[in-house]
């Protein structure tokens, strides 16, 4: 019994040693061959909604692509019109948002910067020497004023933190840097009306692009830094780099395509800059010393992979970054509906992240 079990380990061995030399040859071959190597063939396919959503957010994710996205728009002449179309409509949802989440916005200026200031009917004694500084998306041109305000809403409301929200200029009133400009005066003076240990920076899209910018900028001028940031789904690499840019066209039904409304925008307002600049294009940046991150994405989104690649250039640099991941969601689909328990969950991680890093 032995020497027959010694002789069917032997055949077993031979067997094996057989794939795996054949495995690694394919695997050479591939590692020779892959710069070479033609694009994955993909068939079409219908993609179904998932599950296990909820029906609010099965609606989002299940209608149609934005109307719009392959509009060109070359000028921030010819991208105001399509700005006040839009920011009409969703300004009609504020008033209902700010009702059912109970807060309060005021219009202001700081230092010469447009900005609301937003405040729950409640804020917690741990939250109220606490401020939060939100940068709105839009692709640098879209979503002016009350427009801006869903997503700092939300973390208003869900959060029960007070936020300032910058109503910053874009095209054709100006062009980058203005911005960044913008929203780095109004964090300079967050941090006289707070202790820097108890602010937080956040922002989706463009905004979540500015936020990491905004890191990067106040590293460069020795300002301080906030405790923590949530850049969602952030414009990270405004010159197309990254898996998602192809496997995700056409199945995000906001941004739709790498070549739409959005690449145009974010080169509308660069205006000749090169894109390539972390401040455009932040995963480009030096990530050593940031504050504690957390991402938010969808796994549809066109920006998936500008999201893990800045989680990943954060955890490499040694930074705390958490990522979250909604199921089916396409791009920012987490700021569509305060109804949506998904809606809920992602600003209360959120609000949970910024309890755990900002001083008491």
């Amino acid at each position: 019994m032995i020497v027959r079990s010694r002789r069917l380990g032997r055949r077993r061995l031979g067997r094996w040693s057989g794939v795996l030399a054949g495995w690694l040859a394919i695997a050479s071959a591939g590692a020779q061959e892959s710069p070479q190597a033609p694009p994955l063939q993909v068939p079409a396919k219908s993609v179904p909604v998932p599950a296990d959503v909820s029906p609010q957010m099965a609606k989002i994710i299940g209608a149609p692509l934005r109307s719009n996205w392959n509009i060109h728009p070359k000028t921030g002449e010819e991208w105001k019109p399509v700005a006040e179309a839009g920011a009409a409509a969703l300004g009609k949802l504020v008033p209902g948002m700010l009702e059912r989440l109970k807060v309060k916005v005021e219009r202001t200026t700081i230092d010469g910067v447009r900005a609301f200031i937003l405040t729950p009917a409640e804020i917690p004694p741990e939250n109220r020497d606490r401020l939060l500084v939100h940068v709105h998306g839009g692709c640098y041109v879209l979503n002016p004023g009350e427009a801006g305000l869903p997503e700092a809403i939300f973390m208003a409301g869900f959060g029960r933190f007070k936020v300032i929200s910058v109503d910053y200029r874009m095209p054709p009133e100006a062009y980058y840097p203005a911005a960044h400009d913008d929203a780095m005066t109004v964090w300079k003076a967050a941090t006289k009306m707070a202790d820097p240990k108890k602010t937080a920076i956040f922002g989706t899209s463009a905004g979540g692009a500015l936020t990491l910018a905004m890191v990067l900028r106040a590293k460069q001028e020795g300002l301080p830094l906030p405790a923590a940031i949530a850049p969602g789904t952030p414009m990270s690499d405004t010159t197309k780099v990254g898996d998602s840019f192809v496997t995700n066209a056409m199945l995000d039904n906001v941004l739709v395509s790498p070549d739409g409304f959005c690449d145009d925008g974010a080169k509308v307002y660069a205006n000749g800059h090169d894109l390539k600049d972390p401040m455009l294009s932040p995963v480009y940046g030096d990530m050593h010393g940031f504050p504690p991150t957390i991402l938010t994405t969808g796994t549809r989104d066109l920006l998936l992979s500008n999201t893990v690649r800045v989680h990943r250039r954060l955890r490499d640099a040694g930074v705390e970054a958490a990522l979250q991941v909604g199921e089916g969601q396409s791009h920012a689909h987490y700021i569509r509906d305060d109804t949506a328990p998904e809606t809920r969950k992602v600003f209360e991680e959120i609000a949970g992240f910024f309890d755990k890093h900002l001083g008491k």
